[in-house]
Order: structure tokens, then C-alpha cells, then sequence
């Protein structure tokens, strides 16, 4: 029987080729993109999972209660860690990682720049289960200046050399390698190219408790409780943070003792970093869970989809086979065989779907991976546990989007269909659901333009905002502190050149938050409350020329006076600064900020607020302070020939015979990047918006065409009585059009909804115009005019004597 179920069904296909191909390829296309989307979203979920034991491992942050509201930090001070593991048994293990870089890495004559080396301790590889390729993981990393490395990095310097034991001068400091592993999972919250060992770093420092620096992890006992332990922090506040503000800050120990509400350590999931993880100086850019379901409801509604315009298109091709079902009825078939013999149909249509999807996947997996920057295999398709829920997501989707058309012809009526006609018994009901499943699809394709609309216009808001600096013709000179003591007389040589209207040296760049301190400080004074506020300030090492370079603008008091001794403890702070710590109106000029018990700075002027981050993040207190770094110079240039000036620059520097090779970018394209993952959603959306489209736009196909089968006798009569086509193509059309707008109103307030909550991100937003949901209505309803017009336009150029003479 079923083979026989299956013959029928492939003849039934091959007679009606443009049908079935229709059916199998917008099928196909919907499983697919579910498919794509289902990859994405198991990836963001199963970050940080592959360590042994990730439930018991958690990262230590610092939250803090400004005067601007409640701060949180994903790093805390060096001495945490070990306090932290003296303070509690439970805890079974702790570990750190510190940034090292950007730095130059040496071996013989080969020497590249590094971006992604990591300072760690010495049971970092154990703690999170990153196996070593050769080596002894117990050991590696246990002795001063070593490191471990991953095979790409061994590779870049040593090619095929045996690299264990062999020295990379890091900086100006040589590391035995006395390890190697493959790569850091790609679905980890960090990534390294080079481990190196912490105690160089640490050991000689400090170790203080209320300051930042340090990631750091600690795991569990089996047991434990991670809400218990983070319970008793405030004792551990009480015990030594304290004390250390009131020695550095130089208050009473009762005021230092208010630090307990306003400095508090928590403990974070290691497996809800990547997604649920919003706070300040990651390790990393984090995925966002609002990203996972707005893609997960993506999946569903194409798949959704996918399954209406396959049930469309089953109702449209019943048009055709109503005689077929008279017939086998007449010969003695049951509605059970009839039932069966077209889920037959239907689930062979949609195997072959899944066969042609995976065709797909492999053609369009390069391509998403781009889109979404992930590193999906093709490979992760193809096993045995992936292949049985495809094909199994294949069979129920055959059954559920195949069980309505299959009733309906099922259910025809004899006489009927035997006399012509459409033959079904419940015409409303079909109706009905017919009306139903075109708003459903035109109401989620109107809803993704929009999404699509919003998305680019936030990214054009940001990219183009007020930033309170000029960031154009502005040239960045990188790893400018190879030039050493002669970095000032290549400033002053650079500015003999009348294309370069100003130069400055600084530690950091606007848009750059490698050069981001984080560091606590508190007003000498008492605030208007008459507490000392203390809050966490970004710092800037700069130069006299920095602000008039970048076009910031001095409100109150002064700059730094060039190469003025007295400005060493002077400092320009911004807007937010001045309001964060309590001052109100009064004025700041001539105020003391302690940074520790041994640095305390003047307030000699009040800078504008500038974006110097992200526009996703409001502007947080940034303190300038005089000199002392020269990673970079900035240069403030007029001219279109750009490509003459780089190679006049570089000569110049070339002469001093730095170490370092000539490097450069400019400040736009810099802060055009700190979009990137914005410019990545907006573009998946407008991919999705369009398949979408195109999907749903093959079930009005589909359906146009039934409908003008069911009425090509009544079109034939208009046109013998003189109905022109343009009439005839109206009616036809205007029933249609109809459920496009009513769509279109149901998913304009739903858009609106959803996308405020997206908007909610972001500190500084649009508002969402109403021409856009006009646009986005109009889009769908000409997509949808121009699908239903070829086929009313062909219905109606077609001869009437034609449509009339089985009659």
C-alpha cells in the first residue's frame, strides 16, 4: 500500500511540475534559514559550557552605587582573588586573567604586533578544561616568564620547529614556551593567543582590594551555594575594603564604613557571561539574549511561513486534481486512503525539501557565517543526532502543513467535482483560513521591514550623532612609544608640514577602551550631602595639544599650560565627572580628587562631555591628566591627497629607525567599527525581511492562482459582456490587497512594541517615525500587487472561448 501511496504521489508531482517545484523550493528555502538560525542560536547558548564542571565556576564582578545610579564591573583588584579562597572553604579553586597588549613579540628575525595575549595564573588551562597539544598541563605555567601558546601563534614563529623550551622576547621581556594547545573554543567569552604567567605582574604590586584589574574566576565545591557565599561579601567589604578606603581616601573609618552598601561583590554564572553579562571593560564584545530571541522567534515565524505558503499552494493545486478525487471516490477509495495517499505527498514533497535545504545550508553557510561572524560547520549538519531532527522536523512539518489540504480534498464533493466544480463542502471555513494565513504572512514580513527600518536608522543616529569631538581628517599614528625619547621631536618635525594643522600625544583614542583605567577616586571636599562621593573615573594620559586636536571644548578654568611642571598634578575632567561626584552647581575649578592616599590632583578645568565610547553607553566620567604616555599621536589633517601625506609620514618616521614598523588608521573608521555588531544585525534582519518576503509572496502566488481557477468561467462572462482587463485584474486583485492592509495594521503596533524594547539598549535612541511604518506598509502591499497582478493580468488577457467551452 504505501508503496503504491508513493507512486501515485510522484506521478501527481510530475504532472504538476511548476507546482511542486514552487512547493519544494520555498519550503526548502524556509528550512533552511530555521536551520542557519537554529546553528546561531545553539552557539550563543552553549558558550563556556565545555568546561569541566562550568556549573560551579563564576566570575567575582564589583558593583558599585554612584551618584549617577549603580555601576557594574567585570573585574576586581589583584588581592580578591587569594583573599577570596583564605576566606572560604567552599571555594574550591580561583583564577585570573589580565589584558597584556597591544605588545610586539620577537623571535630571531621575525616580529609582529600582538592584540591577544592574556596574563594568567598558573592552573588557568586546568580550571577551564583547555587541553594542551604538547606540554604538561599541570606544570606549564608555573614558573615566572613562561607561556603557553596556540598552535597558529607556534606556527607564525616557528613554523615547523619543536617550539617547548624555546624564548619569544615579549616586549622587552623574554618567555620560555613551555606549552601549546590547539585554540581556546570558539564559544568561550575570551580567547588568547598567547598565555603568559601572572606573577610577574602581580607578585610585587600592591595587593589591594578596592580598585579594578583583574577577571577573576572562582569554582566551587560540589554543593556549594553560590548565593550563600555571595551573601557573606560584605563581611569580606567590611574586613578589607574598608579599611584601605579610609587610608587612602583619608576619611574616618565610619565613613569609609558606608563603602558596605556602595561596594559590593557578586558572583556571575560562567555560562551566563556571554549572553546575560552587560557590564563594563568585558574581556570580550557578549552576545545579548534579546539577540537569541529575536533569532529564535525568526526561525519560527520562517518556518511558520514556509508552512502556510506549502498549505497555500496544496489548497491552490487541489484546483486541479478535484476530478482526480471524484474519480477515486467513485472507484471505492475511502477518505482514510485518500488522507493517507496525500500526506503521502505531503511528506515526500517536504523530504525532499530537507534534502534540498542541506544544499542549501552547504551553498549558504560561508556566507552567514560572514553575516553573523560565527565559524559554523557544515559538518555539524551531518550527524547522526542532527540528521534525525532534520528529517524528522522534515516529517512532522510534512504532516502539519499537509493535514488541512489533505481533508479538504479528501472531503470534496462527488457530484460537484464530477460537474465541474470546485467540490469543496466548507467553502467559509476555507475561506477563512485562506484570509487568516495571508495576514499572518504579510503581517510578519511588514513586521521585519520595519525591524529592518529601525535598526538602520539607530546605526545611522549613532554613527552620525554629535559626538562633542571632531573625529574627521583626524590621522592616528599606533605604537608611537617605539620612538622613545625622540617621540617629541617627530611631533614638531610632522608639524613643519602645512597639511598638518595639529599634533598631539596620548595614551588612548576616542573609541578605544584598551586605554580605559576604571580607576576609583573620590572628591577631598564633601559633597553637597556632606559625604565624600566616591565613583570610578576613565583616565586619559595627554598632552597640552590633546583637546584643541580633537576640538573638545574647555568650559570652565583652563588646559594644560604646554610643558608646565606644575600641570603633573593637574587635571581637566569632563561633565559627567563634575556630576557624578557630587558637586551640583558649585564650582569645580581649584577642587582636590584623591586617586590613593599619595596622589591627589587639582580640578584646573571642566572639558565638554565627549562620546569617547560607544553612543550605546552613556558618557561616563573621564579625568585627563598631564604627560606620561606616548602610545599614540594624533594628527589633525587638510587634505584630499592622503596617499602623498601617509607616504611623507612614513619616510619621516622610517628615519628613526624604530623598532616598531609605521602603522596607522584613522579616528572615523575607528569609531565606525565600535558598530560592528549593530551593522551585522541590521543586515540579517534585511536578509530575513526579504526571504520572508519571498515566501510569502509564493503562497499568494499560489493562491491567486487557485482563486482565478475557481472563477476563470465567471472572468470568461465579464469579458463576453465587455469587462475590460484593467476591471477584471482590480477585482481579482482587490480582495487580496485588502488582507495586506489589514496585516499591515495589526503588525504596525506590535513593530512599534517591540522595537522600543530593542531601542531600550541603547542610552542615547531615536524615535521611531510614523513614515515608517507607512513605508514598510507600502512596501509589503507593492510586493504583494506586483505577485497578484501576473496572475490576474494573464487570467485576464486570456480568450473567454476557452474558459467557457466545458461548460
Amino acid at each position: 500500500m504505501l508503496k503504491n501511496y508513493i507512486k501515485t504521489a510522484w506521478r501527481s508531482l510530475k504532472r504538476n511540475r511548476i507546482f511542486s517545484f514552487i512547493n519544494v523550493f520555498g519550503l526548502s528555502v524556509g528550512l533552511a534559514c530555521c536551520m542557519l538560525i537554529t546553528a546561531y542560536v545553539y552557539s550563543e547558548l552553549s558558550y563556556d559550557r565545555y568546561a569541566a564542571q562550568a556549573d560551579q565556576i563564576y566570575r567575582v564582578g564589583l558593583r558599585t552605587i554612584e551618584n549617577n545610579g549603580t555601576i557594574e564591573y567585570p573585574m576586581v583588584d589583584v588581592a580578591v582573588a587569594k583573599g577570596m579562597k583564605d576566606q572560604y572553604p567552599e571555594i574550591n579553586q580561583v583564577t585570573r586573567i589580565g589584558r597584556r597588549g597591544p605588545v610586539f613579540v620577537k623571535y630571531n628575525d621575525k616580529q609582529f604586533k600582538e592584540e591577544h595575549l592574556q596574563l594568567v595564573d598558573a592552573n588557568f588551562l586546568q580550571m577551564f578544561s583547555i587541553p594542551l597539544i604538547d606540554g604538561d598541563i599541570k606544570t606549564c605555567l608555573n614558573e615566572p616568564r613562561t607561556m603557553v601558546i596556540t598552535s597558529a601563534f607556534a606556527k607564525k614563529y616557528f613554523g615547523t620547529e619543536s617550539v617547548i623550551g624555546k624564548s619569544l622576547l615579549v616586549g622587552h621581556d623574554p618567555y620560555k614556551v613551555t606549552g601549546v594547545i590547539d585554540k581556546v573554543p570558539d564559544n568561550s567569552h575570551f580567547h588568547g593567543d598567547a598565555f603568559l604567567n601572572l606573577a610577574p605582574f602581580v607578585d610585587n604590586r600592591s595587593q589591594t582590594w578596592s580598585n579594578l584589574g583583574y577577571f577573576t574566576y572562582i569554582k566551587l565545591n560540589s554543593g556549594a551555594s553560590a548565593k550563600k557565599l555571595e551573601a557573606s561579601f560584605p563581611d569580606l567589604v567590611r574586613k578589607f575594603v574598608v579599611p584601605e578606603i579610609a587610608h587612602d581616601m583619608g576619611v574616618s573609618m565610619a565613613e569609609a564604613g558606608k563603602s558596605v552598601n556602595t561596594f559590593m561583590f557578586f558572583l556571575q554564572p560562567l555560562t551566563a557571561i556571554h549572553l546575560h553579562s552587560n557590564t563594563k571593560y568585558e574581556v570580550e564584545p557578549n552576545g545579548d539574549i534579546h539577540y537569541v530571541y529575536i533569532f529564535t522567534a525568526l526561525a519560527i515565524f520562517i518556518l511558520m511561513l514556509a508552512c502556510i505558503n506549502f498549505t497555500n499552494l496544496s489548497i491552490a493545486s487541489s484546483a486541479k486534481r478535484s476530478k482526480e478525487v471524484g474519480i477515486r471516490k467513485v472507484l471505492g477509495s475511502e477518505k482514510s486512503g485518500l488522507i493517507s495517499q496525500f500526506l503521502t505527498e505531503s511528506v515526500l514533497l517536504t523530504s525532499g525539501a530537507m534534502v534540498l535545504a542541506l544544499m542549501l545550508v552547504y551553498l549558504l553557510l560561508p556566507l552567514f557565517n560572514g553575516l553573523s561572524l560565527k565559524h559554523i560547520e557544515f559538518s555539524s549538519f551531518l550527524n547522526y543526532k542532527a540528521l534525525a531532527v532534520e528529517f524528522l522536523l522534515a516529517f512532522v512539518v510534512g504532516i502539519i502543513a499537509g493535514i488541512y489540504p489533505a481533508f479538504v480534498l479528501s472531503g470534496f464533493n462527488i457530484i460537484s467535482v464530477l460537474k465541474g466544480g470546485g467540490g469543496s463542502n466548507k467553502p467559509a471555513t476555507t475561506n477563512y483560513l485562506r484570509s487568516g494565513l495571508i495576514i499572518f504572512q504579510f503581517f510578519v514580513s511588514t513586521l521585519l521591514i520595519i525591524a529592518t527600518f529601525v535598526v538602520y536608522q539607530q546605526l545611522h543616529y549613532m554613527q552620525n550623532k554629535k559626538l562633542g569631538y571632531d573625529k574627521d581628517q583626524v590621522l592616528v599614528l599606533n605604537d608611537t612609544y617605539t620612538l622613545g625619547t625622540n617621540i617629541d621631536a617627530f611631533r614638531q618635525q610632522l608639524l613643519r608640514n602645512p597639511q598638518i594643522t595639529n599634533a598631539t600625544i596620548s595614551s588612548s583614542v576616542p573609541g578605544n577602551i584598551s586605554g580605559v583605567d576604571g580607576t576609583e577616586i573620590a572628591a577631598k571636599e564633601f559633597d553637597k550631602n556632606g559625604n565624600h562621593a566616591g565613583i570610578h573615573t576613565n583616565i586619559y594620559h595627554v598632552d597640552d595639544t590633546y583637546l584643541p586636536t580633537l576640538g573638545v571644548k574647555v568650559l570652565k578654568g583652563r588646559n594644560f599650560y604646554p610643558s608646565f611642571p606644575g600641570d603633573s598634578m593637574s587635571v581637566v575632567v569632563n561633565e559627567a565627572l563634575v556630576r557624578d561626584l557630587g558637586w551640583g552647581d558649585a564650582d569645580p575649578i581649584g577642587k582636590t580628587i584623591v586617586r590613593s592616599a599619595k596622589s591627589k590632583y587639582t580640578v584646573v578645568g571642566v572639558m565638554q562631555d565627549f562620546h569617547y565610547a560607544s553612543t550605546k553607553q552613556k558618557i561616563a566620567p573621564l579625568m585627563l591628566l598631564s604627560g606620561h604616555s606616548t602610545n599614540n599621536i594624533l594628527l589633525k589633517v587638510k587634505t584630499s591627497n592622503i596617499k602623498a601625506l601617509l607616504a611623507d609620514i612614513k619616510s619621516q618616521y622610517d628615519d628613526f629607525k624604530t623598532d616598531a614598523p609605521f602603522s596607522y588608521s584613522f579616528l572615523d573608521e575607528q569609531f565606525a567599527s565600535l558598530y560592528a555588531a549593530e551593522q551585522q544585525t541590521g543586515k540579517i534582519f534585511t536578509v530575513f525581511s526579504v526571504v520572508a518576503l519571498i515566501i510569502a509572496c509564493l503562497g499568494l502566488f499560489g493562491l491567486a492562482a487557485y482563486m482565478i481557477r475557481l472563477r476563470i468561467k465567471e472572468i470568461g462572462i465579464r469579458k463576453v459582456l465587455g469587462a475590460s482587463t484593467g476591471s477584471i485584474t482590480t477585482m481579482l486583485s482587490q480582495e487580496f490587497l485588502k488582507l495586506i492592509v489589514i496585516a499591515s495594521l495589526i503588525a504596525f503596533p506590535v513593530a512599534w512594541y517591540a522595537m522600543n524594547k530593542w531601542l531600550q539598549d541603547f542610552a542615547y535612541r531615536i524615535s521611531i517615525q510614523w513614515w515608517v511604518f507607512l513605508v514598510a506598509g507600502a512596501i509589503a502591499l507593492l510586493v504583494a500587487a506586483i505577485t497578484i497582478s501576473f496572475q490576474s493580468v494573464k487570467a485576464a488577457l486570456a480568450n473567454p472561448v476557452k474558459s467557457l467551452r466545458n461548460e
